[in-house]
């Protein structure tokens, strides 16, 4: 038989390992979203400057400012389309950086809560008579504390989906007042 410090011990280490591996992992994922969004922003830049400089040379070769400004109203759609597709992928970089790291934190509360449980039952087990109150009060602690992680993950899934909606409905404004313009121009 252990005896509670070994117990508790034991849990202390495991929990602490479970911490570091929790921590490991939303790091890690942070770094993917990172690593996404550096590689959406180089290649945009990339594109950019490459578009720019023949936009440019089109509009020096321009015999006449009609011709100047037609070129300038012709490079605004697929400037402004591209802008679009750039903040959509960036709505889906967040997106599925966010989801991946409550996943993965869920996943790992909800294993923490199950061995925390499972440690206080079978301490309760060998617990002397009259302990039974205090077992009582740590088991709805533990159940508060679940039920408060439980409601902010809730919250920040909520907020994270409002903010998804957000962005894609400024995206989409953005490109219907493009397309407004661009139909404008045309007439």
């Amino acid at each position: 038989m252990t005896t509670y410090t070994e117990q508790f011990s034991a849990a202390a280490k495991a929990n602490a390992e479970a911490q570091i591996a929790l921590f490991s992992q939303l790091a890690s994922k942070t770094f993917e979203g990172v690593e996404k969004l550096v590689d959406l922003n180089l290649k945009a830049a990339r594109s950019t400057l490459e578009e720019s400089q023949a936009a440019a040379q089109k509009l020096f070769a321009a015999k006449d400012p009609q011709e100047f400004f037609a070129l300038t109203s012709a490079h605004a759609q697929p400037t402004l389309e591209k802008s679009v597709a750039y903040g959509r992928h960036l709505s889906g970089i967040f997106s599925s950086t966010q989801a991946e790291l409550t996943k993965a934190a869920e996943a790992q509360i909800a294993e923490v809560n199950r061995k925390v449980v499972a440690l206080i039952d079978e301490a309760s087990k060998n617990a002397p008579a009259g302990t039974e109150q205090a077992v009582s009060v740590l088991k709805s602690a533990i159940g508060n504390m679940s039920a408060g992680y439980e409601q902010f993950t809730k919250n920040a899934k909520q907020a994270a989906e409002v903010l998804e909606a957000n962005v894609t409905n400024a995206v989409e404004q953005l490109s219907q007042a493009g397309a407004k313009a661009t139909r404008s121009t045309r007439k």
